[in-house]
């Protein structure tokens, strides 16, 4: 599966950005559908993850409720609504898939875990 990312841009604190990830293909009912993020110097982290079939969600602590995922079956297409944008979330965002994990049920939330990934678009936010 192919996965296309996109929204990206540059932004102000406070300001709302949603993010696009289009995959080429209707995931298994089983996949999970992530968001990673990869600041300048650090390792890339988990950011939200969304079950296709039913869909779960699950963040991370940091995202405290400012952050939105969802799916579009019609569409094969996840989102990320991220609202009220900090410096902080200045980052590669990129989306990735869980192909047929073993464990349907839990999230994996390790850049390891994931099968595919998209090429990442860029948030920038400034002051």
């Amino acid at each position: 599966v192919q996965l296309q990312a996109s929204g990206g841009g540059l932004i102000h604190a406070g300001d709302s950005l949603r993010l696009s990830c289009a995959a080429s293909r209707r995931p298994f009912s089983v996949d999970i559908m992530a968001w990673f993020r990869q600041a300048p110097g650090k390792e890339r982290e988990f950011v939200s993850a969304i079950a296709w079939g039913d869909g779960r969600t699950h963040y991370a602590n940091f995202v405290q409720d400012r952050f939105t995922i969802s799916r579009d079956k019609a569409k094969t297409t996840v989102y990320l609504q991220m609202n009220n944008l900090k410096l902080e979330d200045t980052a590669v965002y990129y989306c990735a898939t869980d192909q047929l994990p073993a464990d349907p049920t839990s999230f994996a939330t390790t850049s390891d875990e994931y099968d595919y990934w998209g090429q990442g678009t860029q948030v920038t936010v400034s002051s």
